[in-house]
């Protein structure tokens, strides 16, 4: 960690260089005799990714950003901040600390939070930067936290954990039992420390194979933030061998459309039904959960097709997602299809199409954007059909 960066006369270089490139300003050199010019292109790619993920970071001056791959794993304070709301007690231990962000909003919950970091570098940056944010409450530890769990008497109100996804040639694993620390492994060692483990994982993790790696999985939280799933969040209570839910969560600039079920659970009876007025497309958190049935029965929808996943209704329905009323309805006729859309400008969707997006716009020449939305789909009697949409 160079100090020199906290400058005053650095920072306000990068902040006055926000709008130029990492790339640009590492190749024009540092005007810093004690920052090299890599060490500059690190703190503005930092500061240009805390604007939009991490505003409370972004704020704040004399902030020190770690390299690029640390801020991509770290969570977004959209995410960190909901998560300390599903957890309380005195005392947090997260075992895999990083920049910091998730125990910057524990801490407002707990008494005590322990940060524990095995990269010395990561764990002082988070150090620095939290006590600028006047998280006092907040203990550093520099080693392998599973070692501390071993070594320490203490018991916590709550265990965190954010395992590292990458194996040691720096390839992406999924499974948890290939992440740092490896979590099935030590199961037990947590549950005797802590009475609630809240695991955070990749969107990519199964739900069912985390589920037979895991014990207790009381709950788990599917979290998307405009539309993409960033997260998958697991509650484990110590004994708890009680049916798992799932609650799905998409964060949009208009609030959250959540929905919540029980995973497994005998699917619910659902209506199949040709295209009525309006249309609608699960948001990616549901499409994560699979509660396709589900969510027809709770939004009073009916199915277009049992591999379509789109919905449809007579009048305006409440749903979780994104929600059009049907212009238009055309028989996928190629020749027809070319005629009737030839450069247009109109947004392509696909769902159970067995043509791409990219070549359906070459196919047609339809332009990308607009305000009309086509959805390449299959109904209920197998035909495959194209819908004209406007979002309401």
């Amino acid at each position: 960690m160079n100090k020199a960066i906290l400058n005053p006369e650095v920072q306000e270089f990068l902040r006055n260089n926000l709008k130029t490139t990492a790339a640009e300003l590492a190749l024009s050199g540092s005007a810093f005799p004690a920052i090299s010019a890599s060490e500059l292109a690190q703190q503005l790619t930092g500061l240009q990714k805390a604007e939009k993920k991490l505003p409370t970071w972004f704020k704040k001056t004399q902030i020190y950003y770690p390299a690029k791959l640390n801020l991509e794993q770290t969570s977004s304070e959209i995410t960190a901040k909901f998560k300390a709301s599903l957890v309380k007690g005195e005392t947090l231990i997260d075992l895999t600390g990083g920049l910091g962000i998730d125990d910057f909003y524990f801490a407002q919950i707990f008494k005590e939070v322990i940060h524990c970091e095995l990269n010395a570098e990561l764990s002082e940056i988070a150090a620095h930067n939290l006590k600028q944010l006047g998280r006092e409450n907040i203990s550093f530890r520099n080693e392998d936290s599973i070692a501390f769990l071993k070594n320490t008497d203490q018991k916590f109100d709550c265990i965190y954990v954010d395992p590292a996804r990458r194996d040691n040639a720096g390839g992406k694993v999924f499974r948890l039992a290939d992440c740092l620390p490896n979590i099935p492994e030590n199961l037990d060692l947590l549950f005797r420390k802590s009475d609630t483990i809240l695991i955070k994982t990749s969107p990519l993790l199964d739900l069912q194979a985390g589920i037979s790696e895991l014990k207790c999985v009381v709950k788990i939280y599917i979290i998307a933030v405009h539309n993409e799933v960033k997260e998958l969040l697991w509650l484990l209570k110590k004994g708890d061998n009680s049916e798992t839910k799932i609650k799905t969560l998409n964060f949009t600039k208009k609030g959250i459309e959540e929905f919540e079920g029980i995973f497994k659970k005998p699917a619910a009876e659902v209506e199949y039904s040709l295209p009525k007025k309006y249309l609608y497309e699960p948001n990616a958190a549901i499409m994560k959960s699979g509660f396709f049935t589900e969510i027809a029965s709770h939004t009073q929808t009916s199915k277009l097709h049992p591999n379509s996943h789109l919905y449809t209704s007579e009048n305006k329905n409440s749903f979780p997602g994104r929600k059009f009323k049907i212009l238009d309805i055309e028989e996928y006729k190629p020749g027809l299809i070319k005629k009737k859309f030839k450069n247009l400008k109109a947004n392509i969707t696909t769902r159970n199409f067995p043509e791409s997006v990219d070549v359906l716009r070459k196919k047609f020449k339809i332009k990308d954007g607009g305000k009309i939305y086509l959805f390449f789909t299959t109904n209920i009697n197998n035909q495959k059909i194209v819908l004209v949409c406007e979002k309401f």
